[in-house]
């Protein structure tokens, strides 16, 4: 595409590289992609951009649109598994023999169905994940790379960056490109199911709770939804904290997610609904919605104790470059690869421990090119992948689902050099979709 020749010939010009990058460092300040800086994470007086690409990176339109249309079948897909406690349990048995994280969520759930829910309105905000995939034929297709269900977040500053990349392309004399790059408008998608829920709950003089700091726990307060920002790793909690959440699930509240919908999101979960037969337990009747979520799913293997389980250990360490190992952990870091999947699984192969983990095949993705702005790294042309977020926001009251949108998008890059991602971890960039 043009921009591939635009940035050969930025290479060859590092000033004018250096003036479009600090052009497009300015625009981001001034229209909202900021954030806190590491030196400072409490502070708002002290900011910076938040790290994107210089340039937003070509994705084939089919299979952006893919991603789109399915995220409305991902949506009520998470909601039965969390009204489903059977399968839950079945799901992750082994799972909370190996992970206390996941047991202690799934005591809370059980608590909960035990006692009675006391709020029938569910509202939840899904990212689910993708990459492109490419075959030795040098065809492409779109996997899953999982499914985020709680602290979905990076919506605010994915919604203000096309703005920028256009502004950029225009500077660069690509005014045809400038015209393929989408506009995105997550955060009034939320808001409309923020909305919806406030409405279903009819106390208008309460407001929403937005959960940043949950592991501060002991407190208490009022509000018609909880929207979680924390919560989805162990070290978001002490003794406090898991008081704190066994108490606003009892609570009025409406829960963004509730607790069965946090533990839809889990890795085991992901990995049995890629069993034959599994998605149509969700969907009877309704193969086309089965055909469209299953497209999506990359290989997924238990590693239970039991003959699949270890026919699986067999198969990682014979060929561990083709595979990745997965926790039961959101945020990005916290993937294996590699030898790294052989010292874990050498390690618990023979034991309980080991269920804590699932195994995915490794995506191979299409390389592209760009420059990624972050604070410390030279200007320079690196060869990157992206992943595509697409974010659904959802209501349900009582039986009705009310609302089930898809929210927007959120592209983030990384360099090839690494096998995992994320913006926390400092690994992944804000980025947007060039559609071509």
């Amino acid at each position: 595409m043009a921009t591939d020749e635009m940035l050969q010939g930025l290479m060859r010009n590092p000033e004018r590289l250096k003036a479009l990058a600090n052009e497009a460092k300015e625009f981001a300040l001034q229209h909202g992609v900021v954030m806190r800086t590491v030196e400072t994470p409490d502070s708002s007086e002290v900011v910076t951009y938040a790290p994107f690409t210089l340039f937003p990176t070509p994705v084939p339109k089919a299979v952006f649109h893919q991603a789109l249309a399915v995220q409305t079948h991902f949506n009520t897909l998470v909601d039965k598994i969390s009204q489903d406690p059977g399968f839950l349990e079945e799901a992750l048995a082994s799972t909370i023999q190996a992970d206390d994280f996941t047991a202690k969520l799934l005591g809370i759930y059980r608590q909960v169905q035990h006692e009675g829910r006391t709020q029938s309105i569910m509202m939840g905000v899904n990212r689910s994940d993708y990459m492109l995939d490419q075959r030795e034929d040098r065809t492409s297709s779109l996997k899953q790379i999982e499914i985020n269900t709680i602290a979905a977040g990076g919506f605010g500053v994915a919604d203000h960056l096309p703005v920028v990349h256009r502004h950029i392309l225009r500077l660069a004399g690509l005014l045809e490109e400038s015209q393929c790059v989408p506009d995105n408008n997550s955060t009034a998608g939320i808001v409309r199911a923020l909305a919806k829920a406030w409405e279903l709950y009819g106390q208008q003089n309460i407001y929403t709770g937005f959960i940043h700091y949950l592991r501060q726990g002991g407190y208490v307060f009022a509000a018609v939804c909880l929207f979680y920002r924390y919560g989805d790793m162990p070290n978001h909690y002490k003794e406090k904290t898991w008081e704190a959440r066994l108490l606003m699930e009892r609570s009025l509240a409406v829960k963004c997610p509730d607790i069965g919908t946090h533990l839809a999101g889990t890795k085991k979960v992901q990995q049995e609904l890629a069993r034959p037969g599994v998605l149509e337990r969700f969907f009877p009747d309704q193969p086309q919605v089965v055909e469209q979520i299953r497209a999506t799913f990359a290989g997924q293997y238990t590693l239970d104790m039991g003959p699949e389980g270890d026919q699986t250990v067999a198969m990682s360490l014979a060929k561990p470059d083709e595979f990745v190992l997965k926790p039961q952990r959101e945020g990005g870091g916290n993937n294996f690869f590699g030898e790294d999947i052989v010292r874990i699984l050498e390690e618990v192969k023979g034991d309980k421990r080991r269920a804590a983990y699932i195994l995915m095949d490794r995506i191979r993705p299409k390389v592209e090119h760009n420059v990624l702005l972050r604070r410390g790294l030279p200007l320079q042309l690196s060869s990157v992948c992206y992943e595509i977020g697409v974010l659904g926001a959802y209501v349900r009251h009582g039986g009705e689902m009310v609302l089930n949108e898809v929210a927007g998008q959120i592209l983030r890059t990384k360099s090839i050099e690494h096998g995992d991602g994320g913006i926390c971890s400092g690994v992944s960039v804000f980025d947007s979709p060039l559609i071509y």
